[in-house]
């Protein structure tokens, strides 16, 4: 894996954390989501530069990378293969449970069978042997939990993935499903503005979980605007308003795994920029 130079921003500034106890990673990673066509659906408008993000990745220290059978659909599991494989000193996770039939349309689909089968076709779009994390992308609420869970303990017992995860899911769910298989990350939406799973990152501190927060910036993106509510105080540190949200969010938890993403390299190196942020105790108490 390449070194970051010595002018660039590096991840490793962010710190570490031991996915499932073990692949450590740097705890800044990148959500791969926004290097496919609009609507999540298609291909990049970019593809050059969409590989250009992906390969300058290792070179800022960036070593978790999370994507999705979804996201394309299969558009970004197949450019990560091509900029990456064979992920030297990478973490690439990958979920399931999401079907496509457009842009912006997702359908929750987590049928024991499916998601199988969608593991087994990550598998082979990665070009690997066996996926490091693999993540439930939803609980289907329509097929019984149990029948979901056993699916992943059979991927796990098979070999076909090394750690699974969890994606939307309450303490109770977690709990449910970690009497099944060991929970290694949980992905729920969280961010300075969305607090609804404060106790899910309590909980994944106190057990180890990595916690996977999605739309780190804001859904609309308003943490990084430079008018929006961080605009004060990132303008006093000397820094973006999206550094000091997700600075907030690797003081929130240690085991806190923000994965800012863009389809821009210039953009990918403001995130990484983050990870050497520090915010003081009475600066971190007043963003609430």
């Amino acid at each position: 894996m390449a070194s970051p130079s010595a002018t660039a921003p590096s991840a490793a500034a962010s710190g570490s954390f031991k996915v499932g106890g073990k692949i450590t990673v740097h705890r800044l990673g990148f959500g791969a989501m926004q290097i496919t066509g609009d609507g999540v659906w298609g291909p990049p408008r970019d593809r050059a530069e969409a590989l250009r993000v992906l390969r300058r990745l290792p070179e800022l220290g960036v070593n978790f990378i999370d994507t999705a059978d979804s996201y394309g659909p299969d558009v970004s599991e197949a450019l990560i293969r091509e900029a990456l494989h064979p992920y030297d000193g990478l973490l690439v996770a990958t979920k399931a449970g999401f079907t496509r039939s457009g842009p912006h349309m997702w359908r929750v689909q987590c049928r024991p069978e499916y998601l199988i089968a969608q593991a087994h076709k990550s598998r082979d779009r990665l070009g690997v042997d066996r996926i490091a994390l693999w993540q439930l992308h939803r609980i289907d609420s329509r097929v019984p939990r149990d029948e979901q869970f056993a699916a992943v303990r059979q991927l796990l017992d098979e070999g076909v993935i090394g750690m699974a995860g969890l994606s939307e899911v309450s303490v109770a769910e977690i709990q449910a499903a970690a009497k099944v298989f060991p929970v290694a990350t949980v992905q729920n939406s969280y961010n300075l503005l969305d607090r609804g799973s404060d106790d899910v990152v309590d909980h994944c501190a106190r057990n180890g979980i990595g916690f996977i927060p999605y739309y780190p910036l804001g859904g609309d993106g308003s943490l990084a605007e430079p008018d929006g509510p961080l605009g004060r105080l990132a303008k006093a540190k000397g820094v973006r308003p999206g550094s000091i949200a997700l600075a907030w969010l690797l003081r929130r938890s240690p085991t806190m795994l923000p994965i800012p993403g863009t389809s821009k390299v210039a953009h990918l190196e403001e995130n990484v920029a983050a990870a050497q942020v520090t915010l003081t105790e009475a600066e971190f108490a007043s963003l609430g």
